[in-house]
């Protein structure tokens, strides 16, 4: 009888011991029976009996690449996770075959555009800084058919909102069936198509979201990160991973090609990469910046501008950060927003479904006629979202076809093609949305772009507040003006900010350097633990407890330890510490730490709320 340690995939479980008649592999998916249910593993080693009844493994299901294996090892030691709950972010492997194709239509490039595909392939990892509209998809493919045509793999990573039907028309365009999507709102069906078609080996480029990282791939030879600075390649669930770094990690470690691409770069990629500089656009363009310094709303000088556009036939983004009606329903009384009774948030405004929402837990409730607090029937709508704006642009603009475009419109695939398509066919002449507005566009009649409510992001308690907003304001404006003359208005009272940097991100970067510089990243590495509890007390003396045993740790910094910003969601109140170092080494060591009190460390967080 054989026995051996098995991960159970996806379970956080130390490996347990199972035994076998026949002999297994390392990392070999097998099936085994745990509490009654059947469930996958993966064998991490062959061990010696133990003085314990063991239980059988039912059967063989296949295996992990090499590339899944060497990524799962890093995962679980990086992120300090079990490893069968690294395993559990992987697809099986079911064999693959890869034969060299040839593609012809391939994107004639500047002579700019050819040194940077050039550098690209003398750089193992490297970083294309090029401004939005300045050619950066063509070098990509450029460098994507060079990998197929050598008999290789490629996977396109881009932020979720950014797998768009026109960039996936545009791959297909090039690649035809050797391309295959992969993101959270391709169903089961198709997934299974694609994984088919993947080991077969007629699918040979993945252009998808973060998860498509962790597929099958068995001879990888380029990865490219577009928008790499997007903190939607961070997993906002355990293990906090960033699929960027992953990335980054597994290029360097397997020697496959890695190309980071964006307009407005993370200064980590820019100080640890060698980076090409691509300035300008590749349609002869102009964009004029106007500063509207009022508070968040319509006003004469936007609704103007609007009005102009849509006469000239013309179409217009609008940027609000905020869903729903309006963000808060305030009583004019005692001053009191009415709040999430599970988390320490503010109910948004739902007009269309007569309700009041919480955009962290999901709860739900019907629109109060007075105010919980002091029963005063004076209730006040504060801080404008999408679904207001809509209304009232539709009040100015009866005969105009608007169109919402953010979380709460686009729940399906459908939804997002079905938009995208009316807007590319010019069926729609303003589009008024969240952050999702800011990827992966790229229509030509867009000449206006409208600004607004970004004010509120340079305030938050992260010290990458400024590069973000700055990063979202300039991706917006990247819409407007891609073929033809452009109009960017920017609504705020901080618009001497974005006045300052607007097009200038490399001035941007030497002045964000030298403020972070000793304190923040790249310059040092930080790890926020949290620590969630339904009883406060329990919190409070399990993050004690925590900090007890970190204060013995060397070259480690406690930045400071409390409160989250967001004190409650779900029922459990939230307690965080907040740690520096130049190595991750003591994050690591702290991570550990964190993990035996059943605490959740986040190392290189990109989220502080």
């Amino acid at each position: 009888m054989n026995y051996y340690k098995i991960a159970i995939i996806g379970v956080n479980l130390q490996p347990l011991t199972y035994e076998s008649e026949f002999e297994l592999g390392e990392f070999e998916i097998v099936s085994v029976i745990l509490r009654g249910k059947k469930q996958s593993g993966c064998v991490i080693n062959h061990t010696s009996k133990p003085n314990f009844k063991t239980a059988k493994i039912v059967e063989r299901l296949g295996s992990f690449t090499n590339y899944q294996i060497t990524l799962a090892k890093f995962i679980s030691h990086y992120y300090t996770c079990e490893i069968g709950v690294a395993f559990g972010l992987f697809e099986p492997f079911s064999g693959c075959q890869m034969a060299k194709c040839s593609f012809i239509k391939s994107p004639n490039l500047s002579p700019l555009q050819q040194q940077a595909a050039q550098f690209a392939k003398q750089n193992q990892i490297c970083l294309l800084f090029g401004d939005t509209g300045s050619g950066k998809s063509e070098i990509y493919i450029s460098l994507i058919k060079e990998c197929l045509n050598s008999g290789k793999q490629a996977l396109f990573l881009m932020p979720e909102i950014s797998l768009t039907p026109q960039m996936q028309e545009r791959l297909e365009a090039y690649f035809g069936k050797s391309v295959g999507i992969w993101h959270s709102k391709i169903s089961a069906k198709n997934k299974k198509t694609l994984l088919t078609n993947f080991s077969l080996g007629d699918v040979k480029l993945i252009a998808g979201a973060r998860s498509a990282l962790f597929l099958p791939f068995s001879d990888l030879g380029l990865i490219v990160v577009d928008e790499e600075h997007d903190d939607s390649y961070k997993s906002s669930g355990d293990p906090y991973y960033n699929a960027k770094d992953l990335a980054v990690y597994i290029a360097n470690k397997m020697g496959i090609k890695c190309l980071l691409g964006s307009a407005t770069p993370s200064l980590n990629s820019y100080a640890k990469f060698p980076h090409f500089r691509l300035k300008g656009r590749f349609y002869n363009s102009q964009k004029e910046y106007i500063y509207d310094h009022s508070p968040t709303g319509l006003n004469e000088l936007l609704l103007s501008h609007i009005a102009d556009t849509i006469n000239r036939k013309k179409q217009a983004i609008i940027f609000l950060p905020t869903r729903a009606n309006f963000k808060f329903l305030t009583c004019k009384n005692c001053a009191q927003s009415i709040q999430c009774p599970y988390c320490s948030i503010s109910l948004s405004l739902h007009k269309k479904d007569k309700a009041l929402k919480c955009h962290y837990c999901g709860f739900v409730c019907a629109i109060p006629s007075v105010c919980p607090s002091c029963n005063n029937q004076m209730l006040e709508s504060r801080k404008i979202g999408t679904s207001e704006l809509v209304l009232q642009l539709k009040s100015h603009f009866p005969s105009a076809n608007i169109a919402k475009f953010d979380k709460d419109e686009i729940t399906t695939q459908n939804k997002l093609t079905t938009l995208l398509k009316n807007f590319n066919e010019n069926k729609i002449d303003i589009v008024v949305g969240t952050q999702m507005l800011s990827k992966g566009h790229d229509y030509h009649n867009v000449t206006l772009a409208i600004i607004m409510g970004l004010d509120e992001h340079l305030d938050y308690s992260d010290y990458q507040a400024r590069s973000k907003s700055l990063a979202l304001a300039m991706q917006v404006a990247g819409r407007a003006g891609r073929a033809d003359y452009g109009k960017v208005i920017i609504q705020g009272l901080k618009c001497e900010f974005f006045a300052e940097y607007m097009d200038k991100f490399d001035k941007f970067i030497d002045d964000e350097m030298a403020i972070r510089d000793g304190l923040y990243p790249p310059f040092t590495r930080l790890l926020r633990i949290k620590i969630e509890e339904k009883d406060e007390n329990k919190a409070i003396i399990k993050m004690e407890k925590i900090l007890k045993e970190l204060k013995e740790i060397r070259n480690l910094e406690i930045i400071g330890s409390g409160k989250c910003i967001i004190e409650m969601i779900a029922s459990k109140h939230r307690y965080q510490i907040l740690l520096r170092s130049i190595s991750h080494t003591p994050l690591l060591q702290a991570s550990q730490i964190a993990r035996v009190y059943g605490a959740l460390p986040d190392i290189d967080p990109v989220n502080f709320s």
